[in-house]
């Protein structure tokens, strides 16, 4: 077999560009595309295997093979030689086929006569698409060069692939991009909504794959690695006061964009026959193909460093920015790899819902998806590179799935249970200004969680009788400086109006872990969660604590002032919290300010160590609001972010309600109030058990407020008191069957 040449594989490309050019239909173009490959590269195969769902690869065109054969030889994700291919994402190059592991013969085919094989992957931006392979009846291994040029000519495929060149090959397989998708994540905020993708950073359209000029494309890669080189020394420049983190991917950045082998690479792929464009898109589908094989963390995150880059250098070639002209659709959903909280407070309440392909439960983009009470979803594998602009879009975001372009009976299914949903609030709307009292006579508070201006509203429209928790972290977090107190104090003021005397509760600064602002240095830690931060950051640099302790004390200016300090591990930290306060409120007397009318001064209790803090710190506080999503990873010691162990402890857990019994029974001693603030004080069932252990005040998202009163309103506290009691002498581990039985129960 005649071996390839930099010349032959130009030729090669120019015809299959030619063919993708023609207007003829799609199984035709790719008949054609296998001759053609097959008669370039001498050998007695060419077949191309596509996906035609997730797991089953499909054999669509060949030249060499039995014809009878397309589209009725299939072949499961792993299995054979071709499946081996596409599940490592990688060339699979033999001499002597038959006696390779993970062989299988497919007689139907007519390959048993072939002995060498080279499959190599049909892969784009890290999305498996397919398997190219010749075969030959002389035993040989191909060249180093001959792979080389077939993962181009791949990439070709792919590319056409993607444009739809191949559209209408098989009634049954359907063409990328058309076919419903069923995609699962982590639920971040609850909810449902119905829309259309908006893409945040709109994938770039690469519509010439070939060169004309290998000289020319050169010049083009070389021009544009050139600009990429200098935005990023700008980047680095402009950043030199900032963490460390962030200086750390821009110097990443810096050092593969000044890689000789990364440029290299690409300029080889041109010497080829590709575009500049093609070349770097190679590249970086390589790299997204790496990244799912390569289990170090440290690793995985250069990996998209250089995807990132990658990015950046296609939009400098193409002009293709963020701006494509495109308009918004009607109900848009925001699919986005990553979002930070700035940037998805500018789409604002125009969104329905949000898919990232990354993200944490507690990250900004989460804290700002509560606040503006749009379903979020996190950590949706392949969501950018499967969602096209426009298409229709189904998310749930109480389940974590996502419904990509799914069929009438699917979209019935969820409009229906929609409408269940706007039913049920029409009827909790009915109970906004009732009290939620127990059959018992018992009355809990319920009161609402927030962060932002616009959840302000919210406190009259849901029937919240407080503000529980009002996050100020937000206010740093969105911003590239820090915030000067004036600010703060602006900010302060405008929510206490907003509350119309009704209670606010505001937490200090709760920073670190995934919480970073650009404009505080990082510490590097192993366990972020569990290090520094919260009031362990206030105490150790207290001139932030100081100021914003100012600016609330001056934006109360003759109200009532609730102030709660996070992440309290022991009663000595308090102890120094409470001083800082008391020494703000006798400076700001001494400075002829207006002082609060009352101040209380509260903590979270988020670290079972607290719970156990001597009797004279339940004295002094004023009040303390157990923050039950820390609380709960760390009594259990499963991190709410790792989805191998958070939905394996249950908050109806008898040694959890244990626990969280001891806790009221400390503060109903000391006299302290006593209040439950996080995810599960949402949950109906959850909340009837909070309260028939003796917890009286809960702090929820506003649309959960309708849901938990209502069901409260048919209880009585006193036999759910009796039921967590019987279920605990019984020995079992878990009162949620029994209190669901009980709940069926009502009327």
């Amino acid at each position: 077999m005649p071996h390839r040449t930099k010349t032959d594989s130009r030729m090669l490309l120019r015809r299959l560009r030619d063919t993708l050019a023609q207007g003829s239909p799609g199984q035709e173009r790719l008949d054609r595309i296998t001759t053609i490959i097959a008669e370039s590269m001498g050998t007695d195969v060419c077949s191309v295997y596509l996906f035609r769902d997730p797991d089953t690869l499909e054999l669509c065109a060949t030249e060499g093979l039995k014809p009878e054969s397309v589209h009725h030889t299939r072949l499961r994700l792993g299995e054979g030689l071709v499946g081996k291919s596409a599940r490592l994402a990688r060339p699979i190059n033999t001499a002597n086929a038959p006696a390779e592991q993970g062989f299988r013969y497919m007689p139907e085919t007519g390959e048993d006569v072939f002995t060498s094989f080279l499959g190599v992957p049909i892969q784009r931006l890290g999305e498996r698409l397919g398997v190219l392979v010749v075969q030959s009846r002389e035993s040989r291994l191909y060249s180093e060069d001959e792979v080389y040029g077939l993962e181009v000519v791949a990439m070709v495929l792919a590319e056409m692939t993607e444009l739809g060149a191949f559209v209408g090959m098989s009634a049954d397989m359907p063409s990328p991009h058309m076919r419903q998708a069923v995609l699962h994540g982590i639920p971040a905020q609850e909810g449902e909504a119905e829309g259309h993708v908006w893409l945040h950073q709109p994938r770039v359209v690469i519509t010439n794959l070939v060169n004309d000029d290998s000289q020319a494309e050169l010049k083009r890669l070389q021009q544009a690695v050139n600009a990429l080189r200098v935005s990023v020394d700008d980047m680095l420049a402009a950043t030199r006061s900032r963490d460390k983190e962030h200086m750390e991917v821009l110097q990443t950045y810096r050092m593969f964009a000044h890689s000789r082998g990364w440029l290299k690479r690409m300029e080889e792929d041109i010497r080829l026959g590709l575009s500049a464009e093609a070349a770097v898109e190679k590249e970086q589908s390589e790299a997204r193909a790496r990244l799912e094989t390569v289990p170090d963390a440290y690793l995985r995150d250069r990996l998209h460093d250089l995807d990132d880059l990658s990015n950046r250098l296609l939009r400098i070639l193409t002009g293709q920015g963020n701006e494509t002209g495109a308009e918004m659709p009607e109900r848009p959903i925001l699919v986005a790899r990553n979002i930070g909280p700035g940037e998805l407070l500018e789409y604002g309440r125009n969104l329905r819902g949000v898919v990232l392909e990354e993200g944490s439960v507690g990250s900004h983009a989460a804290i700002v998806a509560r606040a503006l009470a749009i379903p979020l979803i996190i950590n949706v594998p392949r969501i950018t590179t499967e969602a096209l602009n426009g298409d229709h879009i189904l998310v749930d975001g109480t389940e974590g799935v996502v419904h990509l372009r799914p069929d009438d009976s699917i979209t019935s299914a969820f409009r229906d249970k929609m409408a269940m949903q706007a039913k049920a609030q029409e009827r909790y709307a009915s109970l906004r200004g009732k009290p939620a009292t127990a059959l018992c006579g018992t009355r809990i508070t319920l009161k609402m969680n927030a962060g932002l201006m616009a959840d302000l509203p919210s406190l009259r429209s849901s029937g919240a009788e407080a503000v529980g928790l009002f996050r100020t972290e937000l206010q740093f977090l969105i911003r590239d400086k820090m915030p000067k107190r004036a600010e703060l104090v602006a900010n302060y003021t405008r929510v206490l109006d907003a509350a119309h005397g009704k209670k606010v509760y505001f937490r200090t600064l709760d920073i670190g872990s995934d919480k970073v602002t650009p404009y505080m240095k990082r510490p590097d830690e192993p366990n972020p969660a569990m290090g520094w931060r919260a009031l362990r950051v206030g105490l150790d640099k207290p001139g932030v604590l100081r100021m914003q302790l100012q600016a609330l004390i001056r934006a109360a200016a003759g109200r009532p002032l609730s102030v709660m300090f996070p992440l309290v591990a022991q009663a000595s930290e308090f102890d120094r919290a409470r001083d800082v306060l008391m020494r703000e409120l006798d400076r700001e007397r001494r400075l002829g300010h207006v002082l609060p009318e009352k101040v209380e001064i509260g903590t979270m209790l988020e670290t079972p160590s607290l719970a156990y803090a001597p009797d004279s710190f339940f004295k002094a506080v004023d009040f303390i609001s157990i923050g039950g999503n820390d609380l709960k990873q760390f009594f259990f010691a499963a991190d709410r972010e790792n989805e191998l162990v958070r939905r394996r402890y249950d908050t109806l857990n008898l040694s959890f309600l244990t626990f969280l019994q001891h806790i009221v029974d400390r503060c109903h001693v000391a006299g302290t109030d006593l209040s439950f603030c996080g995810e599960d004080a949402g949950r109906p069932l959850d909340a009837l058990a909070f309260a028939g252990i003796g917890i009286q005040a809960l702090s929820m998202r506003p649309a959960s407020v309708g849901p938990v009163k209502s069901l409260i309103r048919r209880a009585n506290l006193n036999e759910v008191s009796e039921i967590i009691a019987r279920t605990k002498a019984r020995g079992l581990e878990n009162a949620r069957p029994a209190l669901l039985d009980y709940v069926a129960s009502l009327p």
